[in-house]
């Protein structure tokens, strides 16, 4: 097998909670993942030169070493000493540093790829084991669907998956530091916790209604006072008829969930006229 095609899901957070900071300075965290069919094109190519090369359609991100998807290939050339190299071009839809680990995604496929395109042989569980060496988000990247992610990330239980229902997707053009977000979650107590077991009684009873009213992501404490976009965004979602929408991740991404598409498109049309951001997306979850 000379070249692969393959799509890099992006991720929303249905639910984020943040237990604890670590001496080294991870996170543990008790996280709701979910896949939605937003996704990046990646597509692998062997080449008879040895080594990484890669290729983006913006000019902005880096094909180095500072790439994960480069440093995921890297990563499996070195240790199992593949005299061959790899090309990886990158067409990215994914909004990046968004929170929708759109980094990590393009990671976890190429760990994917890569184990196939020269018959490694390494099973999930390996690649998972592997890919959480490059980033606390490609393990789930890996497995996908709805999940129960735990540690400072690592730690994942499939569920049942969410019942059928449409996202929408709103980046405002701004850029948040995770490391800012979580320094500021670190200087003081968390008082109210999302709550998560909320969400997991809403997926094991397929109740859509339960899942998004028990949503939330205890980073917008501090993330929407420094960002005021974000909560206008939520406002608005919620009055054109989402379920519910919070930010995913460190954001700054806002999702709205709704029953309908109809619904979901009249929503994001509402967003740009109101030019709070040209990066909308409706779409479902995977």
């Amino acid at each position: 097998m000379d070249k692969m095609e393959l799509k890099a899901l992006g991720k929303i957070n249905l639910g984020l909670d943040v237990l604890g900071r670590r001496e080294n300075g991870y996170h543990d965290v008790r996280m709701v993942m979910q896949t939605v069919y937003l996704y990046d094109q990646i597509v692998i190519t062997k080449t008879k030169q040895p080594g990484v090369k890669a290729e983006t359609n913006l000019f902005y991100l880096p094909v180095d070493e500072n790439n994960l998807a480069c440093r995921a290939a890297k990563m499996l050339i070195d240790e199992f000493n593949i005299t061959e190299g790899v090309h990886i071009s990158m067409d990215k839809k994914i909004p990046v540093s968004a929170g929708m680990a759109g980094g990590s995604a393009d990671a976890a496929a190429v760990l994917f790829g890569v184990n196939k395109m020269f018959g490694l042989g390494l099973s999930m569980t390996e690649l998972e084991e592997r890919g959480v060496k490059l980033g606390a988000d490609v393990p789930y990247c890996l497995m996908r669907g709805t999940v129960l992610a735990e540690g400072i990330g690592e730690k994942l239980t499939p569920l049942l998956a969410c019942p059928k229902c449409f996202v929408l997707l709103a980046k405002p053009p701004i850029s948040v530091s995770t490391k800012m977000v979580y320094e500021k979650l670190d200087s003081h107590e968390i008082e109210d916790h999302p709550d998560i077991d909320g969400i997991l009684a809403g997926l094991k009873a397929g109740d859509l209604k339960k899942v998004a009213g028990s949503m939330d992501n205890v980073l917008e404490r501090v993330t929407v006072d420094a960002y005021p976009v974000i909560d206008q965004i939520k406002k608005m979602m919620i009055k054109e008829g989402a379920l519910n929408a919070m930010m995913s991740g460190s954001g700054p991404t806002v999702f709205g969930i709704f029953e309908e598409k109809a619904t979901a498109r009249k929503a994001a049309d509402a967003i740009r006229d109101a030019r709070l951001t040209k990066q909308v997306y409706v779409t479902n979850i995977h």
